[in-house]
């Protein structure tokens, strides 16, 4: 009898504390945490004419740089200036998503901005300098990167882009960033941004150039054929976009992002990996095909050009926004 009172006992028991772990589990799925939204911390952002000057860091060929370059006019190209979906359709969005919500609030960048608050962020291609010899060596730190900016002599307001070639190291590169960008603060450049991209081509072209390359980790799909035929370039192309819409919105550390200020999520990079509709890990989505070359893209560009560009997020929404 003893022990059936204390099996009836062991039984009321389990089940108090099954009830009581439902009800637990029920006030739990009650409770939805808001996640950390990419929202405006009320600092400058680029605005007006955003006049960018290029350093070209070690070699380049002129066929490698053009395909840059012709990214960087394809930005401020009129929109009947290429089919659609096109390249400055892409910057049209940064401006409609982000730059257009600074400027509403008086908050264009003041002497930062590169022109008045009524106009649109237009980017301007000022100049280019070529450091082939690599007057700071093949192994630079992240320290080094501003003053190789004020090298590009980049206009206040504006944004100096410092590309690496495929030889040369920087730290944490393919580790841990395939870009990045910040203020420079040096002499006549200070109050301008910076981006930096280096060409992952024989370091990591599997991370840094994904999806034209064969990732290094997760679902293994075959690699997109690049639209200027280069891996290299048209990676850098893509890490090129992200990191310059980050330099335009968030050129400071105290505009547009989301999480920790030091390792923020930004406009572009939200949406790492996702470049068309219906893309998850390892598939990049929905894209268009060249009939003639079978080069994949989402952007029509400048002088016929074709580039992938990655999807912007769009902090009404919460959700990623692509061309395609």
């Amino acid at each position: 009898m003893v022990k059936k009172q204390s099996f009836l006992l062991l039984m009321v028991l389990v089940a108090g504390v099954a009830v009581s772990a439902m009800a637990e589990r029920k006030l739990m799925s009650l409770y939805k945490p808001q996640p950390d939204q990419l929202k405006y911390h009320n600092g400058a952002v680029l605005s007006g004419d955003i006049p960018v000057s290029i350093l070209w860091y070690g070699r380049f060929t002129p066929a490698q740089k053009a395909v840059v370059t012709d990214f960087v006019l394809s930005l401020a190209a009129p929109l009947q200036a290429a089919p659609a979906p096109s390249v400055s359709q892409w910057w049209g969005s940064i401006h409609r998503l982000y730059l257009s919500k600074a400027v509403a609030v008086g908050k264009n960048g003041g002497a930062h901005g590169g022109g008045g608050a009524s106009k649109n962020a237009r980017v301007v291609l000022s100049g280019q300098v070529s450091d082939e010899g690599c007057s700071l060596g093949k192994s630079l730190k992240l320290s080094q990167l501003p003053a190789l900016a004020a090298k590009a002599r980049p206009a206040k307001g504006g944004v100096a882009l410092v590309l690496t070639a495929q030889d040369v190291a920087v730290e944490g590169f393919c580790m841990s960033r395939c870009g990045t960008h910040g203020p420079v603060a040096h002499g006549a450049a200070a109050g301008a941004a910076y981006a930096w991209v280096g060409n992952s081509e024989t370091q990591c072209p599997g991370q840094c150039a994904w999806p034209f390359h064969q990732p290094v980790y997760g679902p293994q799909a075959p690699p997109l054929v690049p639209p200027s035929g280069d891996v290299g370039m048209d990676g850098m192309v893509i890490n090129v976009a992200s990191m310059v819409a980050g330099a335009v919105t968030n050129p400071f550390g105290d505009g547009f992002y989301q999480g920790e200020r030091g390792a923020a999520l930004e406009a572009a990079t939200a949406c790492t990996g996702v470049y068309g509709k219906g893309a998850y890990p390892g598939y990049a989505g929905e894209l268009l095909v060249d009939r003639a070359t079978g080069a994949s893209y989402n952007a029509h560009g400048a002088r016929g050009r074709k580039y992938l560009l990655p999807a912007l997020f769009d902090p009404d929404t919460s959700a990623c926004s692509t061309l395609v």
